[in-house]
C-alpha cells in the first residue's frame, strides 16, 4: 500500500475521533450548564431572601428603638409639664390639687390620646393559624420552619375583637412597663428617702402609737376589708356578675394591698403649712411602716397553702405557717437593712473616703440601693430592708460623711424620690387607658370603697381609744378624724396590684385599686386644707416645738404638786425601755459606728482597753465636750418641767433663770411669781414675735 495514502487515512480517522470528542465535550458542558444554572438561580434567590429578611429585621429593630424612645420621651415630657405646673401652683398658692394628682391628670390625657387618637394599620394575617393545647401556653415557643428554628415570646392574650389591631396593641404594650421596673428601680428611692429624711424627734416620741397603727391597725384593716369583700363577691355570684373564680384568699390579698396608705398629698400640705408635729409624725410614721407591713402581709397571704383538695379553705396549720412567714420575712428584712447600714457606717468611719466626696456619695448611694436588691435576692422584702437601711444610715452613717456628701446625699435622694413618685402617678393615669386587661365591676368597686372606709375606721378609732389609756398626751378627737380622712392610697398599693395581673381576680383587683387611688388622691388630697380648718388643727407650728402642756403641768404652776406627782412617776416608769435603748446607743453603738459619743475607753470595762482604743475615733477624744448627741432632745429629766420664755427659763423644781444654781431650789410660788412677771413684761412680744414656749416631752407610747 502506498505510504502516502496510508498517512491520509490515519489523518482522516484521527480527525473523526477529534470531532467526536469535541462534540461529546460540548454536550457535557451544555448539560453541566443546564444543571448548574438552576442551582445558581436558586442560590441567588435564597441569598436575596436572606438579605431582604435581614433588612426587614433591621428595619423592625430600628422602628422598635424609635418607638421606645418616643415612649420614654412621653414620660419625660409629662414630668416636665408637671414640674412647670407645680411651680405655677406654688406661685399662685393653689392647694386644692397636689402635684401627684396633677401628674395623674396629665397621664390620663396622654392615655386617652394613645388609646383612641392613634389609628392602627394591621399587616398581620387576618386568619391566624389555630391549634389546641392541653395545657396553658408557655412563655416561649420554638418553631421549626423549613429547617430553620425560630423562638417566639408570649406577649399576652389578645381579645378577639382586637385581632386586627395588633399594631395598636403592640404600641400600648410598649408603654406598659414591667412590674419589676416599679419594684427594683422606682420604689427603692421613695422608701429609702422616707427613712433617711425621718424627723426622729417626733417619730420616736410617738413610736409606740406608730407601731400599733402600722402592725395591729394594718392587720385589722386587712381582715375587715377582706371579709367584707368576700361578702361582696358572694353577692356578685348571686346576681350573676362574677364570670370567673374569685377566692377568699384573693379578697384577703386585696385587703392587704389596699391597706397600704400613702398620704403623700396630705403630708406635703402639712409640711407646707407647718401643721402639728405629732399629727404629722403619726401619719408619716404609719404610712411608712404600714407599707412595709402590707407588702409582707400580702406575701404571707400568697404563701397560704392549705393541704387537701380545696386549697382555698381555712386550715390552721397553713395559717400559722403564714404567720411564721410574716414574722420571718419582716425580721429578716429588718436585720438585713440594719446590717447594711452598719456596714456602710463602719466603712465611712474607718476609711478616708471623706477626702473624696464624690466617691463617698457614690458608695453611699450604691450600698443603700443594693440593700433592696440583696433582700429580694435572698427571699426577703426589699421595701422593709431599704426602709430600715435608710433609718440606720440617717442615725449613724450620716454623722461620718463629709459636709459636702451630707448635702449631696440629701439632695440626691430627694430628687430621685420626687421624680420616681411623680413618674408612678403619671403612669397610673396612663395605665387606666393603656392597660388592656381591665375588669370593671360596679358592684365590686362600690363595695371596695365602702370596705376601705369601714376598715380605716376600725383601724383608727378603737386603737386610738386604747392608746389614750396609756398616753399622757392624748390623741385628740380632731387628730383621729384627720387620720381617718388622710388614709389615701398611692404608689405602694398600685405597685402591689400591678405585680400580678394574670388571673381574672387579680385584674379586677388592679382596676379597683387604680380607681381608689384616683378618688382618694383627688378628693381627699384636695380637701386637706379645708379639713384642717374645719377640725381646728394648729398650723404654722415650729417643728421643733414641744407639745402643749397638759392639765398636770398647769396644776404644778398653780401649786398643786400632790396631784402631779402620780403622772410624773407613771411617765418615768413607762419610758424605761426607750431610756435603756438610748443609753446603750449613746454609750456603745454611736462611739463604735460614728465619730460622736463618749470614747469607748470610758464606757467599756478596763479589760476591753485595746479593743476600745482600736474602735474609738480620734475625733471622739478631741471633741468629747463639744460634740453633742442630737438625740439627747428625745430624753429629758422627768423631774424638771422646763418653760422657756425668750432667754429666761423657769422649771418646776424651783430652778429659774441663770441664778437658779446659785440660789438653790425655789418654791413653786416663787416660780409662779416669776412666770407672772414674765407674762406681764413680755405679753406683746410673745404675741407679735411668736417667742417659742418649750414644754417638756410628754409620755408618748
Amino acid at each position: 500500500m502506498d505510504p502516502l495514502r496510508q498517512r491520509s487515512g490515519s489523518s482522516a480517522a484521527s480527525s473523526t475521533t477529534t470531532n467526536m470528542l469535541t462534540r461529546m465535550t460540548t454536550s457535557v458542558v451544555k448539560m453541566s450548564l443546564m444543571v448548574w444554572m438552576p442551582h445558581r438561580a436558586a442560590a441567588s434567590g435564597e441569598a436575596q431572601d436572606e438579605a431582604l429578611e435581614e433588612l426587614a429585621t433591621e428595619k423592625e429593630a430600628e422602628e422598635s428603638h424609635r418607638q421606645d424612645s418616643v415612649n420614654l420621651l412621653t414620660f419625660i415630657l409629662l414630668l416636665t409639664l408637671t414640674i412647670l405646673t407645680i411651680w405655677l401652683f406654688k406661685h399662685r398658692r393653689v392647694r386644692f390639687l397636689h402635684e401627684t394628682g396633677l401628674a395623674m391628670i396629665y397621664g390620663l390625657l396622654v392615655g386617652v390620646v394613645l388609646r383612641y387618637g392613634i389609628p392602627a394599620t394591621s399587616y398581620h394575617s387576618r386568619n391566624p393559624p389555630s391549634c389546641s393545647l392541653t395545657t396553658g401556653p408557655a412563655s416561649s415557643l420554638l418553631l421549626n420552619v423549613s429547617g430553620k428554628f425560630f423562638e417566639y415570646t408570649l406577649k399576652g392574650e389578645i381579645d378577639s375583637g382586637d385581632i386586627n389591631n395588633v399594631e395598636q396593641n403592640d404600641m400600648l404594650r410598649k408603654v406598659t412597663f414591667d412590674p419589676e421596673v416599679f419594684f427594683n428601680i422606682l420604689l427603692p428611692p421613695i422608701i429609702f428617702h422616707a427613712g433617711y429624711s425621718l424627723k426622729k424627734k417626733h417619730f420616736f416620741r410617738n413610736l409606740g402609737s406608730i407601731l400599733t397603727y402600722a402592725f395591729l391597725g394594718t392587720a385589722i384593716s386587712c381582715f375587715v376589708i377582706g371579709n367584707l369583700m368576700y361578702g361582696v363577691v358572694k353577692l356578685m355570684q348571686v346576681v350573676g356578675q362574677l364570670s370567673n373564680k374569685f377566692y377568699y384568699t384573693d379578697c384577703l390579698f386585696f385587703g392587704a394591698i389596699i391597706s397600704a396608705t400613702d398620704p403623700v398629698t396630705v403630708l406635703a400640705i402639712f409640711n407646707e403649712l407647718h401643721a402639728d408635729g405629732d399629727l404629722y409624725a403619726l401619719l408619716f410614721g404609719e404610712s411608712v411602716m404600714n407599707d412595709a407591713v402590707a407588702i409582707v402581709l400580702s406575701s404571707s397571704i400568697v404563701a397560704y397553702q392549705p393541704r387537701g383538695a380545696n386549697t382555698h379553705m381555712f386550715d390552721a396549720s397553713a395559717f400559722f405557717k403564714s404567720v411564721g412567714v410574716f414574722l420571718g420575712i419582716f425580721s429578716g428584712s429588718f436585720m438585713m437593712g440594719a446590717a447594711t447600714g452598719v456596714v456602710t457606717a463602719l466603712v465611712t468611719k474607718f476609711t478616708k473616703l471623706h477626702c473624696f466626696p464624690l466617691l463617698e456619695t457614690a458608695l453611699f448611694f450604691l450600698m443603700s440601693w443594693s440593700t433592696f436588691l440583696l433582700a429580694e435576692a435572698c427571699g426577703f422584702t426589699g421595701v422593709v430592708a431599704v426602709l430600715f437601711c435608710g433609718i440606720t444610715q440617717a442615725h449613724y452613717t450620716y454623722n461620718n460623711l463629709s459636709e459636702e456628701s451630707t448635702k449631696r446625699t440629701k439632695q440626691l435622694f430627694e430628687v430621685l424620690h420626687f421624680l420616681a413618685e411623680n413618674f408612678i402617678f403619671s403612669y397610673m393615669g396612663l395605665a387606666l387607658f393603656t392597660f388592656q386587661n381591665h375588669v370593671f365591676s360596679p358592684i365590686f368597686i362600690t363595695g371596695a370603697f365602702i370596705a376601705i372606709f369601714i376598715g380605716r375606721a376600725f383601724n383608727i378609732y378603737p386603737l386610738s381609744f386604747l392608746l389614750n389609756l396609756g398616753r399622757r398626751h392624748k390623741i385628740k378627737g380632731n387628730f383621729q378624724h384627720m387620720m381617718m380622712f388622710a388614709g389615701l392610697r398611692g404608689a405602694m398599693a398600685f405597685a402591689l396590684a400591678i405585680r400580678d395581673t394574670a388571673t381574672y381576680a387579680r385584674q379586677m383587683i388592679f382596676t379597683t385599686t387604680l380607681l381608689i387611688v384616683f378618688f382618694t388622691v383627688w378628693v381627699f388630697g384636695g380637701g386637706t386644707t379645708p379639713m384642717l380648718s374645719w377640725l381646728h388643727i394648729r398650723v404654722g407650728v415650729d417643728p421643733d416645738q414641744d407639745p402643749q402642756p397638759s392639765a398636770d403641768t398647769f396644776q404644778v404652776l398653780q401649786g398643786d404638786v400632790s396631784q402631779a406627782e402620780g403622772p410624773s412617776k407613771t411617765k418615768q416608769e413607762s419610758a424605761w425601755l426607750f431610756r435603756m435603748w438610748y443609753t446603750f446607743d449613746h454609750n456603745y453603738l454611736k462611739p463604735i459606728l460614728t465619730h460622736s459619743g463618749p470614747p469607748l475607753t470610758s464606757t467599756l470595762p478596763s479589760c476591753c482597753g485595746p479593743l476600745a482604743s482600736c474602735l474609738t475615733s480620734p475625733k471622739a477624744y478631741q471633741n468629747q465636750e463639744q460634740m453633742r448627741d442630737q438625740d439627747c432632745d428625745l430624753i429629758r429629766n422627768d423631774g424638771d418641767l422646763t418653760f422657756t420664755f425668750g432667754d429666761s427659763a423657769i422649771t418646776t423644781n424651783g430652778v429659774s433663770g441663770a441664778d437658779g444654781g446659785a440660789n438653790g431650789k425655789r418654791s413653786v410660788s416663787t416660780s409662779e411669781e416669776a412666770l407672772e412677771r414674765e407674762l406681764d413684761s413680755r405679753e406683746q412680744e410673745l404675741l407679735t414675735r411668736g417667742t417659742r414656749l418649750v414644754f417638756p416631752i410628754e409620755d408618748h407610747i
